[in-house]
């Protein structure tokens, strides 16, 4: 089963609120989880995410397409990096998603859709 894992946050506001030295012990961490993920096969893939400052949101307004600058949530809600997982079963990803939640404020895991919703 695969699942997506993201972190949510921004750079800015996470060296605002951090020692040098949690954000030193985080980027291990982080080192230190996708080598073990890639070592049991569990890693598909995994990005970080530029600050939520560079975002574009495009929208469609009265048939056009609208680029404004700036995220579309706020930066305590943007998307900051992600993982994709495959994993035996759900209570392996929640084992997973709860070793990342301890350098993160939240994590959502949700599971990645094989196809269209059956009707």
């Amino acid at each position: 089963m695969k699942y997506m894992l993201m972190m949510f946050g921004d750079g800015a506001t996470m060296m605002q609120t951090r020692s040098p030295e949690w954000v030193t012990e985080m980027m291990a961490f982080m080192e230190t989880f996708i080598a073990d993920l890639e070592k049991t096969g569990e890693l598909v893939t995994a990005e970080g995410l530029a600050d939520p400052s560079s975002a574009k949101t495009v929208s469609l307004v009265d048939g056009q397409v609208v680029v404004t600058d700036g995220p579309f949530a706020e930066a305590k809600e943007s998307l900051a990096g992600y993982w994709i997982l495959e994993v035996a079963d759900e209570r392996r990803a929640i084992e997973r998603a709860g070793e990342v939640v301890v350098w993160a404020d939240r994590v959502e895991l949700r599971e990645v859709a094989a196809g269209p919703p059956e009707q």
